[in-house]
């Protein structure tokens, strides 16, 4: 990817899009309606930015939107989205902020990134002919191999050009890595602290 010039906090100033509170389908919604305003209001060329504070939610909602981000960026690369953190980018924020290029990542100064395992709450009842107790025991056993797939797939877009191993993501995060906006670009993470 070619570099891109580093941006200061008044790119920041206006931002198009600003959400914070709780990731889920009622951010979503909001979220894809300032987007697309902003998408509009906006020429290709142009740095769109969003500033989110967040202390987590939904993982697949911020995937979802992530996903938008990854989506209009591959339809027009000559438009920069770019994601300010402010104060915190907890759980499904980091989640969120991992489907940003490295280069589009910036953090307001003393803001916290938390990256953590997803977590599951589940009671498997095993009752009934054996076959299907072995049917439910390997539902729940996909389930949790496919969130651990997809909880992975999200650690490494987040680490992608940084100096952070899988290996270091995947020891610290089932203690709930908090990392400061300094070390955060330290590591290689983000951009820059605005």
């Amino acid at each position: 990817m070619a570099s891109v010039p580093m941006l200061t906090a008044h790119d920041f100033k206006d931002p198009a899009i600003l959400l914070s509170g709780e990731v889920d389908y009622d951010m979503y919604n909001d979220f894809r309606t300032k987007l697309e305003r902003a998408l509009s209001e906006r020429a290709g060329g142009t740095v769109l930015t969003i500033e989110l504070s967040t202390l987590g939610g939904d993982p697949e909602v911020a995937r979802m939107m992530g996903e938008d981000i990854r989506f209009h960026s591959d339809l027009e690369p000559s438009r920069r989205i770019v994601l300010l953190g402010k104060a915190a980018l907890y759980s499904a924020g980091t989640t969120f902020m991992s489907f940003f290029a490295r280069d589009n990542r910036y953090l307001t100064r003393g803001t916290r990134l938390m990256v953590h395992e997803r977590n599951l709450s589940k009671t498997l009842e095993i009752n009934g002919p054996l076959t299907s107790c072995i049917a439910a025991v390997e539902a729940t056993l996909n389930e949790i191999r496919s969130s651990i797939a997809i909880q992975n797939e999200g650690f490494e877009n987040l680490i992608r050009g940084s100096h952070v191993s899988m290996e270091e993501v995947l020891k610290r995060a089932p203690g709930n890595w908090y990392i400061e906006a300094e070390e955060a670009v330290s590591l290689g993470l983000v951009a820059a602290v605005i």
